[in-house]
């Protein structure tokens, strides 16, 4: 079999379409004998004569990060037209907010999984690896495709308007999840919403987990504004699925329901929930289950379930199928590492990110019901340009002892700053200037009895996962 290819030009780049007769797609290949122009950047030229290995590849993409966070969807949208715009085919679910993205994203694929569907999910960051961010059915991305993914991609930068690194890995996720023929594909906001590169999708359900402040050098110094900005992934006649409280926040994103004619969902309104000692209640528009048990530790982890359910209902109405077993079990097979995660026993070890001041409040929330009469030892690791003050007031007073530290990496903020803000929540405390060690004096410090609890931010517990189990949670090389 043979198809001819053709020619298309891309701002000033030609590029030749082939037809693969194995795979039967397209492949996006550079004329060779197209010039380049002079005084273009090696690290984003548009012709390559050489295949970067996996850890090249990945370290051209974190050269991407250079160019700083630029919000707009052109960038994505030229790098997806030059794969043939494969987006424009798949059903996504699009999930913004400021806390519970990750996790209302786990519980929703979980049960679609349990359905017999092929889901990918996209998340931001990763803990340990690259490919972390790109997942089909829990399994990530290998390290070949990635490779492939990314050599594609560059060739196919316009080095006079490179790409973000976060607009090149949101081309690479829906690249990727088309060229799998993934049923289903979750794709998490990775800031604000309007302007975010996810952005370039139409989904079936949207769904705004909260509304904090956050971002706000980026999204607006106020609720509203960032309100605003979220509300900006709402689409034409698509359902909007929300658990925000805030009385402005709500009535933003259903005036803009409103002059959009999307459907307006809201946890509180239509969906309801509860907890006991006996269960997990839901009480959706059309289901009502009792006594459900979630895979996730914590009971804010309720309402992240809630809505996960209710994105499973509508998607019911759309097409996708699930009976209430599969809901029930992928409930409780859920999978998130870092998040409420126990890691160790005699002592009880918990990694949580809690890298927000909402997280941070969940977090205590839950180790105030979880850990009432239990001594706690916090080893604690915080960005730098995060609300430090306001994280440490949730945890710190929580703390037996706390040992403030910092992981490697270079946004975290200077154990000695970390232990300056503490000082006044009255807890005792020590610094560790880093993080192994750190644990290891937690440890040196533990009973049986004792929790450990390591959070303040996913690069803090993203770090320290291999230390308590190498083999399972094995970092890029």
């Amino acid at each position: 079999m043979w198809c001819p290819g053709f020619w298309i030009v891309i701002r000033w780049r030609c590029f030749f379409r082939v037809w693969d007769e194995n795979s039967f797609t397209w492949s996006i290949q550079p004329w060779k004998k197209c010039k380049n122009r002079k005084g273009t950047n090696s690290l984003t030229d548009t012709v390559h004569e050489e295949r970067l290995s996996y850890d090249e590849a990945v370290k051209y993409l974190y050269s991407l990060q250079k160019f700083g966070i630029k919000f707009g969807l052109s960038k994505t949208s030229n790098l997806l037209a030059a794969f043939g715009d494969p987006h424009k085919e798949k059903n996504y679910v699009h999930i913004a907010g400021t806390n519970g993205k990750g996790s209302v994203a786990a519980f929703l694929a979980s049960i679609f999984q349990e359905a017999g569907l092929k889901v990918g999910v996209y998340t931001s960051p990763h803990l340990l690896r690259f490919t972390e961010r790109f997942r089909i059915n829990g399994r990530e991305m290998s390290r070949e495709t990635a490779a492939n993914l990314i050599n594609e991609l560059r060739q196919v930068v316009v080095p006079e308007e490179p790409p973000t690194f976060f607009e090149a890995t949101t081309a690479m996720a829906l690249v990727y999840f088309a060229r799998e023929k993934a049923d289903l594909a979750i794709m998490e906001v990775g800031m604000g919403g309007r302007l975010d590169a996810t952005n370039i999708i139409h989904p079936l359900v949207s769904v705004i987990t909260n509304i904090s402040l956050e971002h706000q050098d980026f999204l607006g110094t106020s609720i509203k504004e960032i309100a605003g900005e979220k509300a900006g992934i709402i689409k034409d006649g698509v359902d909007l699925l929300t658990g925000a409280r805030r009385p402005q926040v709500v009535e933003k994103f259903r005036s803009v329901c409103r002059a959009k004619r999307a459907p307006f969902w809201r946890l509180g309104e239509q969906i309801r929930y509860r907890v006991t000692p006996s269960g997990f209640h839901y009480y959706g528009s059309a289901w009502k289950m009792n006594r459900l048990r979630l895979g996730l530790k914590g009971r804010f982890q309720a309402r992240n379930a809630a809505l996960a359910l209710a994105v499973s209902e509508l998607l019911q109405t759309k097409g996708f199928p699930v009976s209430r077993e599969q809901v029930r079990t992928g409930l409780e097979n859920v999978d998130w590492p870092g998040r409420m995660q126990v890691i160790s026993t005699n002592p009880e070890i918990l990694l949580d990110g809690a890298h927000n001041p909402g997280a941070a409040r969940a977090l205590a929330t839950a180790l105030q019901e979880e850990y009432r009469n239990r001594r706690i030892i916090i080893v604690i690791g915080v960005m730098d340009d995060k609300d430090i003050r306001e994280i440490l007031k949730w945890i710190v007073p929580l703390g037996d002892h706390v040992i403030y530290t910092r992981p490697r990496y270079y946004r975290a903020a200077a154990p000695e700053r970390l232990m300056a803000e503490g000082a006044s929540f009255k807890a005792a405390g020590e610094m560790v200037p880093a993080l192994f060690p750190a644990l290891d004096r937690a440890r040196s410090l533990a009973h049986p009895s004792d929790v450990i609890v390591v959070c303040g931010s996913l690069f803090t517990v993203g770090e320290a996962l291999p230390y308590f189990d190498p083999e399972k949670y094995s970092p890029e090389e």
